[in-house]
């Protein structure tokens, strides 16, 4: 096996101008003056993004819809549902985890849906072994969508069909039906084509799919190039690592040679972060905005994100570049929590600075604070934004109420903020 080739780094970036190329690049920095946001708004910010990650997890909202709110401030969530339903420039599929994708991305996650289960792994034989077993239930589906269209998972529920509980190798379990859907979803056989009361609505993909969408397949090559570029543009600088763990996680086949010719086509140009082990790298047109970051010329903001956020999705990175430690602590114990079961970081300026607890009572409209945590040099000076910025969460979600709980830290005052009555908004969640 040749000897890879080192490419040496052209030059060092700080840490402070590696975190605020990455806040810029996720559509987190300030100093614009943004327009109400619409369609193409949420759009662009995905195509910056290249996912939103699904998660049914609601303590306050969606989390695709809070990752929303964190870049574009107040917005109307159903703007994400038309371009989803209506408009088809964003589409359901697997992403770093289950995710909204772009439908102009399609050719890339083409390459999962073709080699989905098809190869010679244990994993794979097994899934075909299962499909094979459950052969009737696969052409019933599709029988069912083509003639009948678009339907609900449970109506495809039908008499001397083995629809028993099955019991996955992992922590999940599902019904036959439901995990032939995902087979069948997976395979881009058939994709959501809606959502009614939250429950998927599937049809055949070759009548969801936009007709512009290019048919021609690419390679697995070309696939790791494209990842490979969309995930430095949402990262701002990354190492090999932190590549493979973001947008298409795992599937970047090649990787190493990709780089080593992106870099030599002049796409990419390779780093180091000082502090740092490594090489890093960054887009070439990206450069101009180091320099500026460089040369003093970036303003931050602050605001809070989702647990699922794409800045910080990669808690290892996040850790390395923001000296911010972040773990869910959902399936821990109560009793063993530190900070809560559902807790939003706090980003202002070019750091995580802290987080906080909250809960989002729909049927009164209350925003309840539990609790507020400092990250021991979190300056005293950002209440004013920090409370701004729950101030707009709670106008996003339609609340009338924000409640906070527990006393404050004591670097912002240890008084419990009293509460604060929002200007009454349509509910939007």
């Amino acid at each position: 096996m040749a000897k890879r080739m080192e490419i040496p780094p052209t030059r060092t970036i700080s840490r402070v101008t590696a975190r605020r190329l990455a806040i810029s690049q996720q559509n987190l920095a300030g100093g614009k003056q943004a327009a109400p946001p619409n369609a193409e708004t949420v759009l662009n910010v995905v195509r910056d993004l290249g996912c939103l990650q699904l998660d049914p997890i609601s303590a306050v909202a969606r989390s695709h819809f809070l990752v929303m709110w964190s870049r574009v401030g107040v917005y109307d969530p159903a703007l994400i549902d038309r371009l989803l339903f209506q408009d088809r420039h964003l589409f359901e599929y697997w992403a770093h985890q289950a995710s909204i994708v772009l439908t102009e991305d399609h050719p890339i996650h083409a390459v999962r849906m073709r080699a989905y289960a098809r190869d010679d792994s244990e994993w794979s034989r097994n899934v075909r072994d299962w499909v094979t077993e459950n052969q009737a239930l696969h052409d019933h589906i599709l029988h069912r969508l083509r003639h009948e269209g678009a339907a609900l998972s449970r109506q495809f529920e039908v008499e001397g069909l083995d629809t028993e509980h099955w019991v996955s190798s992992g922590w999940t379990s599902g019904r036959n039906v439901s995990r032939m859907l995902d087979y069948l979803w997976a395979r881009g056989d058939i994709m959501v084509s809606g959502r009614i009361g939250g429950q998927k609505q599937w049809d055949l993909a070759e009548r969801v799919l936009p007709t512009w969408v290019p048919q021609e397949p690419i390679t697995v090559e070309e696939a790791t190039r494209r990842s490979a570029v969309k995930a430095i543009r949402a990262l701002g600088v990354a190492r090999e690592q932190h590549i493979k763990l973001h947008y298409t996680r795992y599937r970047y086949h090649g990787l190493e040679v990709a780089l080593e010719q992106l870099v030599g086509e002049g796409a990419l140009q390779p780093l180091a972060v000082e502090g740092t082990p490594g090489t890093w790298y960054a887009r070439s047109e990206d450069v101009a905005l180091i320099d500026q970051i460089e040369a003093g010329d970036w303003a931050g903001r602050t605001t809070l994100l989702s647990p699922f956020d794409n800045l910080m999705c990669d808690r290892a990175r996040t850790l390395m570049l923001f000296d911010f430690e972040y773990t869910m602590e959902i399936y821990v114990p109560a009793a063993k929590r530190r900070y809560g079961y559902y807790v939003l970081p706090i980003l202002h300026q070019d750091r995580l600075i802290g987080r906080i607890s909250p809960l989002f009572d729909r049927k009164t409209k209350t925003l309840t604070i539990h609790d507020v945590y400092a990250e021991a040099d979190a300056p005293a000076e950002a209440w004013t934004d920090i409370r701004t910025a729950i101030e707009s969460l709670g106008m996003f979600l339609g609340a009338a109420t924000i409640n906070f709980g527990n006393p404050l830290p004591s670097v912002w005052g240890m008084a419990p903020t009293p509460q604060r009555k929002p200007r009454p908004k349509k509910e939007v969640l």
